[in-house]
């Protein structure tokens, strides 16, 4: 029998400042800070953060083990509690077994194939209306203008328009989604004022007042939007959400909606831009169909999809998953005890020299069929996570991601200076502090 080795001692040169630890080096460097401990302590190593003695994991094995989670010892409500609980309550991500697979399964009616064909329809009429203001220019800010993007189209495809909802109202709410998305880099975890969590306590409750003024006319009538089709759905055995179900799964799915899907394409804008021979190819793809492709034609769109994925793997949207063991587990052969926050480097396997060819290159080939290289190993690419916790809405915001730059191909053309790199902020999800310049063009 394998003698099983105890988590090693952390290094005083890596404890890093009283209570906070690492907190600090984390939000200039994340991927710094793991490669250093990867190499002192290898694919478990230990940390520490905010008081609390944490727990890397490295690479696609350790990751792998915990997002399978066989043992049922790594649970998701108390690890993201920590981090954003009080804000995203109750969503889907943070609720465990039992009561996951409940809801998972309730859910899992507004995410099939015909509801995914119903949304698709409406998303291009959305991205017109929500790009009808864009203007060239040398200097575009094309992250700012897609956050808004993609947050108007939440209204539409997640609440079905919020017609009598004015502009300023909107924009309070993309407000409220940002403060709950940063307080994660929160230092003071308590409703106290100019703080980031005090920021998002207030948020939260925006979020849940806008949404609780719609339930009525949502719960009274069924359409064809995700709200509606959440107050809607009923499983064979007659389960159903309740009221405050129906808000915190809402509140949820349009943050992991409209952040993710912003980072992605904007990922994709950055490069292609940077690539101007793959630009023309995905291009002339778009250029083959219609205003408004179907379902079928946006999953035809071969090119895009590369660059999509291999957007996701350079910039992962979310580059760290967080984990709490709930009894003493044992990770690549370490024991790590219970009650110890977890944290899993998706981006860091991303651009592992084991499992990619120059993982720092925009290669979108490496994910064609004649090479696979995320068929390397089973967790070399999981930008969606893992398990039973994997993404619900993935094949939703693919289609999301396809169409948005289908209309943007059809449209414009733009560059960016092969010499750009993005000055990511790490304080929550990455995102370009500059809000990524490019060089917009009409065609």
């Amino acid at each position: 029998m394998t003698e099983l080795l105890q988590l090693p001692d952390l290094r005083r040169e890596d404890r890093g400042l009283p209570w906070l630890g690492q907190v600090f080096e984390h939000q200039r460097d994340p991927l710094r800070l793991y490669r250093r401990h990867w190499e002192r302590y290898g694919p478990v190593a230990p940390t520490y953060l905010l008081g609390n003695r944490a727990v890397l994991l490295l690479g696609p094995d350790a990751c792998g083990e915990a997002l399978q989670n066989r043992d049922k010892a790594f649970v998701n409500e108390p690890a993201w509690s920590q981090l954003v609980g009080p804000f995203f309550n109750r969503g889907l991500m943070l609720i465990d077994f039992d009561e996951h697979r409940a809801h998972r399964r309730i859910m899992q009616d507004a995410f099939t194939r015909p509801r995914l064909a119903g949304y698709t329809r409406r998303l291009h009429p959305a991205i017109e209306q929500g790009m009808a203001g864009w203007a060239p220019s040398p200097d575009f800010r094309a992250y700012r203008r897609l956050k808004q993007l993609t947050l108007d189209i939440a209204a539409d495809l997640f609440m079905g328009g919020a017609d009598d909802t004015g502009p300023a109202e909107m924009a309070r709410v993309n407000r409220a989604f940002i403060a709950c998305v940063q307080a994660a880099a929160g230092i003071v975890r308590a409703d106290v004022p100019f703080t980031r969590w005090g920021r998002a306590y207030r948020g939260r409750r925006i979020l849940e007042q806008f949404l609780r003024g719609y339930l009525h006319k949502k719960r009274a009538a069924a359409t064809d939007d995700i709200f509606s089709v959440l107050c809607h759905i009923e499983t064979d055995d007659g389960e159903r959400f309740s009221d405050d179900d129906v808000i915190n799964h809402m509140i949820f799915l349009m943050m992991a909606a409209h952040d993710t899907s912003t980072i992605t394409t904007s990922t994709m804008l950055q490069y292609l831009g940077q690539h101007p021979d793959w630009q023309e190819r995905c291009r002339a793809e778009s250029a083959a169909l219609g205003e408004a492709p179907d379902i079928a034609e946006l999953e035809s769109l071969t090119s895009i999809d590369l660059v999509m994925r291999e957007a996701l793997r350079l910039r992962a949207p979310v580059p760290v998953v967080v984990r709490y063991t709930v009894k003493d587990t044992v990770v690549r052969g370490v024991r790590i005890p219970a009650r110890t926050l977890c944290l899993l480097g998706i981006q860091f396997t991303h651009l592992m020299d084991d499992y990619w060819s120059n993982p720092a290159a925009f290669d979108p080939e490496r994910f064609a069929p004649d090479r696979r290289e995320d068929r390397s190993h089973r967790f070399a690419w999981e930008p969606f996570g893992g398990g039973v916790h994997k993404c619900i809405g993935l094949y939703f915001a693919g289609l999301e991601v396809k169409a948005i730059m289908h209309k943007l191909l059809r449209g414009y053309r733009w560059s960016v200076d092969p010499a750009y790199v993005a000055p990511l902020d790490h304080h929550s999800l990455p995102f370009p502090k500059d809000g990524q310049p490019i060089n917009l063009i009409r065609r």
